[in-house]
């Protein structure tokens, strides 16, 4: 695992120079969850950057997808970067759409994996029992396809948070936000290239909601992977890399 970087009010994984690649996580998501990423672009000639976005220590009030890309601009400017390749999974790849709307200047091209933005079939609606963790391993093992990648320390993570109160209210807040912010009639405006990368078994946001993003995305290239949930960075990195790097060389960035 990369050493995990304090940068005044900042925490990222970094490694690797060259053009940034910023991983976007989740919203019960870990800088853990691209690993596997950060090493093989930091050594392709990238610098990727995967910054911990701070679901829980913002002000309840301001709790939002909004306050979260705003966040975003505020690290990407202090770490001095130009044009950035944003890469978002589920709530991550809302944020890297929201940021495109607002900062068009600051993106050259976005990947999207299991993105959220335009549906949402397990967010907002209900909240896994507290106290319950073998009903929160059954529905964390409902993400992935791959089940091996829900972990015991994964499992873990996600029980402490839905039985953490404020951490739990938090995260209804920005899921809540989230649907409030459907990005369909924004995204028919953006000119950027965008990879989106799909697992065919995603449960969570499903096949169709790919197809919509493509549908929708003026510039934009579908790539499914087979056997995959909603998390493919992390069930099938090989391949979900090849795809990335591809479309990077596609785009004539690095």
């Amino acid at each position: 695992m990369s050493t995990l970087i304090h940068d005044g009010p900042h925490e990222y994984l970094s490694e690797g120079s060259g053009t940034p690649i910023i991983f976007l996580h989740g919203l019960m998501g870990t800088l853990s969850n691209f690993q596997s990423q950060v090493t093989y672009f930091s050594e392709r000639g990238y610098q990727a950057v995967v910054p911990l976005l701070p679901l829980y220590t913002m002000p309840l009030a301001t709790t939002s997808v909004t306050s979260l890309t705003k966040y975003l601009r505020k690290f990407i400017d202090h770490k001095g970067y130009g044009k950035v390749i944003l890469v978002g999974n589920s709530l991550g790849g809302h944020i890297a759409l929201l940021f495109e709307k607002l900062f068009p200047e600051r993106v050259a091209g976005i990947v999207l994996t299991g993105s959220s933005g335009l549906y949402e079939s397990a967010m907002g609606n209900s909240y896994p029992r507290r106290g319950d963790r073998n009903y929160i391993a059954e529905r964390v093992r409902d993400v992935f396809a791959v089940k091996e990648v829900a972990t015991d320390e994964l499992i873990d993570q996600v029980f402490d948070t839905v039985n953490d109160r404020m951490k739990a209210i938090k995260t209804l807040a920005i899921s809540k936000s989230a649907i409030r912010h459907n990005m369909a009639e924004d995204i028919t405006k953006f000119n950027v290239p965008v990879c989106l990368v799909w697992g065919r078994q995603d449960a969570v946001t499903p096949p169709d909601v790919a197809e919509k993003f493509h549908e929708l995305l003026p510039n934009a290239e579908l790539n499914w992977i087979d056997h995959c949930g909603h998390a493919a960075m992390m069930e099938h990195p090989n391949e979900f890399n090849a795809i990335v790097e591809k479309w990077l060389q596609k785009i004539q960035v690095a």
